[in-house]
């Protein structure tokens, strides 16, 4: 394939979409776009029958009009120009991207729209202790993303702790979840479970098996309350500009996902810092209720866990089928990245954005046939 900046043919660019490869064209400029084509939130096909065109009619609208993060991201892989002898007799380039023609000579060749003039941070050293630096400037920086791997540590050992693999997270909790299900449920059957037995022997409730499905269905829906809660309150929290540490502390927790939203190795919370905080809910939910009672909603509640980071990475990495539940929740989740931050926190469903008044506004999400 073509190299990153070099004059190409028109036949060229059929050539390589003839052999599988997905280029774009927004006037003379050249895209491929190959490497997104799956993970694109219209579909494969939606872009696959843009190959080998010019796309600035449908990335402007309407029916949807792409937001400057989405322009931002398409920059990233330019790769090269009509020769100008081919060039079109159509109205001239006047696609706004956000990066200068001076910059884009600059680009690093995995992240065309980076460097440190435009960036403002060293993508060569790990980015966690930069970034406090920032100031003013982090929020708006944070939120243009990126399609590129970070690297957080100096340390290799700590950096591997802060990734994992998506399967890990099934591996790793999936038999927690079924060996206190198997638990609880014994407990239960026993029959020496009573709630309020702490205040009144006289009028407490006893606790049966049968109670164990309901509960964990409770504890899954206590959890979708959580899932918005932290992703709104905690996740995308605004740092004090002066705060070097809250700054810092906000791009390990949620920022840096926000900075490269498809680096699929920190797409899901890596099982040793996601033990502190699961044994905080354990050790809440068995001080305050009776053990086996809130053991059964703690195992309902960390299986609705697993479920949303298995959701969440699917949402960036699958291609649900058009019309679609996934398929419009994927769509809805991207308009969060890309241009509704401030929206949109529902990731397994949208149902606490209704209530909170957080939802993206339908229109701004539909995608065309």
């Amino acid at each position: 394939m073509a190299s990153p900046g070099r004059m190409l043919s028109r036949g060229e660019v059929q050539r390589v979409c003839a052999g599988g490869g997905c280029l774009v064209l927004l006037g003379r400029r050249v895209y491929d776009v190959s490497g997104f084509v799956g993970l694109h939130p219209g579909g494969e096909e939606l872009l696959r029958s843009r190959a080998g065109k010019d796309v600035r009619r449908d990335l402007q609208g309407p029916p949807h009009r792409h937001s400057r993060n989405a322009r931002r991201w398409l920059e990233q892989h330019f790769l090269g120009e009509i020769s100008p002898e081919e060039k079109s007799q159509s109205h001239p380039e006047t696609w706004d991207t956000g990066v200068t023609a001076a910059a884009a000579k600059m680009m690093d060749p995995r992240c065309k729209a980076v460097d440190e003039e435009t960036d403002l941070v060293d993508w060569r050293k790990p980015l966690l202790w930069q970034v406090g630096y920032l100031g003013e400037k982090y929020d708006e920086w944070v939120h243009q993303p990126v399609s590129r791997p970070i690297r957080l540590f100096h340390s290799d050992f700590i950096e591997s702790l802060s990734k994992t693999a998506w399967y890990m997270v099934c591996l790793v909790w999936i038999p927690v979840v079924l060996y206190l299900s198997w638990y609880c449920y014994t407990s239960l059957a026993r029959g020496e479970t009573r709630l309020f037995a702490t205040f009144t022997t006289a009028y407490s409730i006893p606790v049966h098996k049968y109670w164990f499905p309901p509960l964990f269905v409770l504890g899954m829906c206590i959890w979708s309350f959580l899932e918005y809660f932290i992703h709104r309150f905690i996740f995308h929290m605004k740092p004090p500009a002066s705060n070097y540490y809250l700054i810092t502390f906000h791009f390990m927790l949620h920022g840096q996902h926000h900075k490269s939203p498809f680096d699929d190795s920190r797409l899901v919370f890596p099982p040793a810092p996601a033990f502190l905080v699961i044994s905080f809910f354990y050790v809440f939910a068995t001080v305050v209720f009776p053990e086996a009672f809130g053991l059964s909603l703690f195992t309902g509640g960390l299986f609705g866990y697993v479920v949303y980071d298995m959701t969440h990475y699917y949402l960036h990495y699958g291609s649900p089928k058009k019309g679609t539940y996934l398929y419009r929740l994927k769509s809805y989740h991207v308009k969060h990245h890309f241009e509704h931050q401030k929206a949109g926190f529902g990731i397994t469903s949208t149902f606490w954005d209704h209530p909170f008044q957080t939802l993206i506004p339908k229109e701004t999400f539909e995608k065309e046939d």
